[in-house]
């Protein structure tokens, strides 16, 4: 038995297809989605979302959206994910450290929260990269 998995983001679908589970971070903790799942809707959390397939494991990430789980299908709509095969360690890493250098400028508080932001997610990037080459 297996679950259908659904990925979307305001500006595309990420990912479509028939997986054995899916691991996932919600504002109420993380939660692992088996075929015949209970119904659900939550909130998600920033943070790494594991979708296993037989003995292979993908890594994305996932900020802010919903979980809907029903029927063996699970819909994830995120404001922001990234398959970590997709992820670019150089380009994560320049993010963090312009984050970083917005955050010790600190313009206003509206500054300080987008660049906190973008500093959490380029953090999010790299150990989701990192980890998907086997690194971590």
């Amino acid at each position: 038995m297996t679950l259908h998995i659904k990925v979307v983001t305001p500006e595309k679908e990420i990912l479509s297809e028939e997986v054995d589970e899916v691991v996932v971070p919600t504002v109420g903790g993380e939660l692992t989605i088996l075929p015949e799942h209970v119904a659900l809707l939550t909130q998600l959390a920033p943070g790494e979302l594991q979708i296993k397939k037989g003995h292979k494991t993908d890594h994305l990430v996932i900020v802010g959206g919903f979980l809907e789980v029903g029927n063996d299908t699970v819909s994830v709509l995120a404001d922001y994910a990234a398959m970590g095969k997709d992820i670019s360690e150089a380009k994560a890493q320049q993010a963090k450290e312009k984050a970083e250098k917005a955050m010790k400028e600190r313009k206003s508080d509206i500054d300080f929260a987008m660049a906190e932001a973008e500093f959490r997610r380029a953090i999010l990037e790299l150990k989701v990269a990192k980890r998907q080459k086997g690194q971590i």
